[in-house]
Formats: structure tokens, C-alpha cells, sequence
């Protein structure tokens, strides 16, 4: 099964990075406050999602872009409309 690896940014210029199978459910979730760890943004909107084969690429992913730490990765990933980590 396929996975994806989705950026969300709020109003106040936060970011949310997460993985999920289904994009579309997810983001709605995050809309309606089931997940608490994005209840407090403020209107936030999709700003860039990747497909990867796996969830577990997807995962493996996401851990890594947590890892950075670093807004300016993330604004760069998504102004060049791709996420790149090695």
C-alpha cells in the first residue's frame, strides 16, 4: 500500500509534518480537530504532499524531516514543490 507524506502550514506560518495512507481523509481529520497536535492552527491548508511506494518509506521520511528541525527546509521543499532528504 501506498503512502504519502504531507506538509501543512496554518496562518502563523507553522508547519505539521505527517504521513498517511489517504491524503484527503487525513486533511479532513486535521480540519475537524481529531488530532490534537494540530487542533491549534489556525486554518491550516495543505502545502505540499509527496506519494512513496510504502508507508514505511513515507514514515521513514517524515521522521527524517522532524529530525531537521529547520524551517527553511521545509519552506525550501515547498517552494520547489518536492521533498528531498537524504
Amino acid at each position: 500500500m501506498s503512502g504519502f507524506v504531507y506538509i501543512l502550514i496554518d496562518d502563523l506560518g507553522k508547519y505539521y509534518i505527517g504521513s498517511c495512507n489517504n491524503v484527503d481523509v487525513r486533511y479532513k481529520r486535521h480540519l475537524t480537530g481529531w488530532v490534537q497536535t494540530t487542533s491549534r492552527m489556525k486554518n491550516p491548508k495543505i502545502a505540499l504532499f509527496q506519494k512513496y511506494p510504502t508507508i514505511e518509506q513515507a514514515r521513514k521520511v517524515e521522521c527524517k524531516i522532524k529530525k531537521l528541525k529547520r524551517k527553511d527546509y521545509i519552506k525550501k521543499m515547498i517552494e520547489d514543490g518536492f521533498i528531498k532528504v537524504s
